[in-house]
């Protein structure tokens, strides 16, 4: 780039340094113009992304609210769940307590058609047959059919005797029954209660990760754009390095035709001064009138003192 210097005129050296100015020149300009052209895609692109990380930010945060509200719905399922196995023994015992009613039941109610009558009423006929029976002279036909009435009698009265054991058996299994099926009952509404509870978070959580999937579109979408931005970008950032590394060539390349042109500028001063000293010379020895250059010159050199 430099060439052979050495060899190269004045006149070639200054036109190589306003060849290089204007080269160096040129390139700042494109460097400008480049920045200029990266600092409008930049404000768009920081649009974007302060667009996308307030999005970005309202998902973490919806996310975090559907997190809080499917963590409700799962804590009421699960009281739900246990409700539903505590429920599940509680219909055991309600089915057995209503099996061993029914039984009972209808055993007293079988009982109660074998007596056909109370046990008061029923004790009362018996006495009064039996009185007959025993003291009465009645004729023999009349007795063996009391006999047989006494008997039938006995076995009605036996069965009303057992229908009013079986009865009180029945009326104990009701109390006893009242608690569980109160339980039952209860433990339905309660179910029916925490379902709608559950239902109402879960609906919440469903709305609101719809809500979370339209914002991360628009989150996606604003990425997409600053990807494409940075696609669109890239090629314009990568003319930056190789034009600064060329406009620092150009300039060490300038600084060495400076230099050199100093070296020249200095030798023809040098020259002039040696010139300028010569004459000066030759007008003290003549005693010419010597200006004030003349005089300066002398006086550097030593060849007057005063």
């Amino acid at each position: 780039m430099t060439g052979d210097i050495s060899t190269m005129s004045e006149k070639e050296l200054k036109n190589k340094v306003n060849e290089l100015r204007t080269q160096i020149g040129q390139h700042d300009r494109e460097l400008k113009s480049i920045y200029r052209e990266l600092k409008l895609h930049r404000t768009n692109m920081d649009e974007l992304k302060a667009k996308r990380d307030e999005l970005n930010s309202r998902v973490k945060e919806l996310v975090k609210k559907a997190r809080e509200a499917k963590s409700k719905r799962d804590a009421f399922n699960e009281r739900i769940s246990a409700l539903k196995a505590s429920r599940s023994e509680i219909e055991g015992q309600k089915n057995k307590c209503t099996t061993e009613i029914s039984e009972l039941k209808n055993k007293r109610d079988n009982l109660n058609k074998l007596s056909k009558g109370s046990v008061d009423t029923l004790s009362k006929a018996y006495v009064a047959d039996l009185e007959v029976f025993s003291n009465a002279d009645i004729p023999l036909k009349h007795e063996i059919d009391l006999f047989e009435r006494l008997v039938t009698m006995k076995e009605r009265l036996d069965a009303a005797f057992d229908a009013n054991k079986v009865h009180q058996k029945l009326v104990e299994a009701y109390e006893s029954s009242k608690d569980v099926f109160t339980t039952h009952t209860d433990a339905g509404n309660e179910i029916h209660e925490l379902a709608e509870q559950s239902q109402k978070y879960h609906l919440e959580m469903i709305e609101i990760y719809k809500q979370v999937d339209e914002i991360r579109k628009d989150a996606d979408l604003a990425h997409s754009q600053i990807t494409a931005k940075f696609a669109v970008t890239a090629p314009i950032r990568e003319r930056i390095d190789p034009l600064k590394a060329k406009i620092s060539q150009l300039r060490e390349e300038l600084d060495v035709q400076l230099e050199k042109l100093d070296d020249i500028n200095l030798e023809k001063n040098e020259k002039k001064q040696e010139e300028h000293l010569t004459v000066a010379k030759e007008k003290l020895d003549k005693n010419a009138r010597l200006s004030l250059e003349d005089l300066r010159i002398l006086m550097e050199k030593g060849d007057i003192k005063f």
